[in-house]
């Protein structure tokens, strides 16, 4: 099964694919780390980043989108944009999306820890809570 982890931060979505097969965890190569809603914020510019997103799952024949839950308030609460982000992804026809809470990624991390080190993957550093999101994905499944 083939998930893709993302992290909402501001205007972009960090994504990370990461699959399991028989056991073993793949991390396809994938031609884009981030994607971002140009500055605008327009309809079409929604319409522009939710057919990338799109595009890019199918491309890479995705079967779950898991998304980081963020708070709507308090001291940690996720922005606007953020929103629009997230309401684009789960709006895609045809597309999983689940939204995991902070909680339950700590607990599947702490039960099923990393394999290996982050630092082994390949992946660049601002990818590792989309990565962590991924793997938390299939260890609760």
């Amino acid at each position: 099964m083939n998930i893709c982890g993302v992290e909402l931060t501001g205007n972009d979505a960090v994504v990370c694919l990461l699959s399991l097969n028989q056991g073993q965890f793949l991390i396809p190569e994938c031609r884009v780390r981030k994607l971002t809603l140009q500055k605008g914020h327009t309809q079409g510019d929604l319409k522009q980043f939710q057919f990338a997103f799109a595009k890019l799952m199918s491309d890479y024949s995705v079967d779950k989108v898991v998304i980081r839950e963020r708070m709507q308030k308090g001291k940690f609460a996720g922005g606007a944009v953020s929103f629009k982000l997230e309401a684009a992804i789960q709006l895609i026809e045809g597309l999983e999306v689940e939204l995991l809470s902070a909680a339950q990624i700590k607990t599947a991390l702490s039960e099923h820890p990393l394999p290996i080190p982050f630092a082994e993957t390949g992946l660049k550093v601002f990818q590792e809570s989309a990565f962590n999101l991924a793997y938390a994905a299939h260890m609760l499944k």
